[in-house]
């Protein structure tokens, strides 16, 4: 008679990571809330279709065990400029067994070694992230309240703001590659159809100043990107689109506008939380900072 021998689970470090993909959308949802954050499945399929998810599967045959999302910035995906990275989950019951480094470790030094990356960190991540070799670049304020619109009228020369069309979006993609300082085409033509509304602002010579957009998470409306030449201009285009929902506003806006963070906060957003920015192999983000005011939201960078 011939004894099977004992089956060993594979160590969790060992498991295989793989791509994921817009089928793989509801199981990253289901991860977000095992470790207690918002399904969003609206922005999950944002970030599948504009980047690109990797994902470990489950042991226990249970959805994902962890997941992260890249995004790339540049003309050539396959040596980019910048990438973003977010979305770093890891299943409750396969916390703090080194899977998260696994997957960052795979991500930083295998698929996108040598790559200029940024990426948002809670106080819970930060260590980590730090072990791997980032730094902290900036830090971003999440606001959220209901919004209540400033009684008095805007200041004279604020530049009007209006819906944008779709002649507006060359130009739209023109302002954004010049203030985020690389080539974002495939998140921002993506827009139109991800957000419920889309304006622009223009000055007196219709020069494209600024544009941001309001798109549905969960309970709340999200602004971001926001992008404008000026606090006032800034200020006009959120209230333009908090007039446009009854839900709750959201937004991370770089602590380095304090002003806009004042503003907000006097209109009945609270803050939530303090992300620190981090970047790895630069020293610090691209582009113009006092432009850009909020991302489209911070898994993308």
């Amino acid at each position: 008679m011939i004894q099977a021998e004992p089956v060993t689970a594979p160590d969790l470090t060992d498991l295989p990571i793989r791509s994921l993909a817009l089928k793989d959308l509801r199981q990253c949802a289901d991860l977000s809330e095992d470790r207690g954050w918002p399904r969003e499945d609206h922005k999950w399929g944002l970030l599948l279709a504009a980047g690109d998810g990797y994902g470990i599967d489950a042991p226990d045959g249970g959805g994902l065990a962890a997941v992260c999302v890249v995004t790339r910035y540049g003309p050539a995906h396959a040596d980019p400029e910048l990438a973003a990275i977010g979305m770093v989950l890891v299943a409750d019951r396969y916390a703090r067994q080194g899977l998260g480094r696994r997957l960052m470790t795979y991500i930083c030094d295998d698929v996108l070694k040598g790559t200029p990356l940024t990426l948002h960190a809670t106080p819970y991540g930060r260590p980590l992230y730090e072990e791997l070799g980032f730094d902290t670049a900036g830090s971003a304020e999440m606001l959220c309240g209901s919004f209540r619109p400033d009684s008095t009228p805007p200041p004279p020369g604020t530049a009007p703001v209006r819906r944008a069309t779709a002649g507006d979006l060359v130009r739209i993609v023109h302002l954004d590659t010049e203030v985020f300082g690389s080539d974002r085409t495939h998140v921002i033509t993506r827009l139109p159809a991800f957000a419920d509304r889309l304006f622009v602002a223009e000055d007196s010579s219709g020069e494209l100043v600024g544009y941001a957009a309001i798109w549905p998470n969960m309970e709340t409306h999200v602004i971001g990107p926001l992008v404008a030449r000026d606090t006032v201009t800034a200020q006009a285009l959120v209230t333009a689109l908090a007039a446009t929902t009854e839900r709750p506003l959201r937004t991370d806006v770089d602590v380095r506008h304090e002003e806009l963070r004042a503003w907000l906060k006097d209109r009945g957003l609270s803050s939530l939380a303090f992300n620190a920015v981090m970047t790895r192999n630069l020293s610090c983000l691209p582009g113009d900072w006092t432009r850009r005011w909020a991302p489209v939201t911070v898994a993308a960078g």
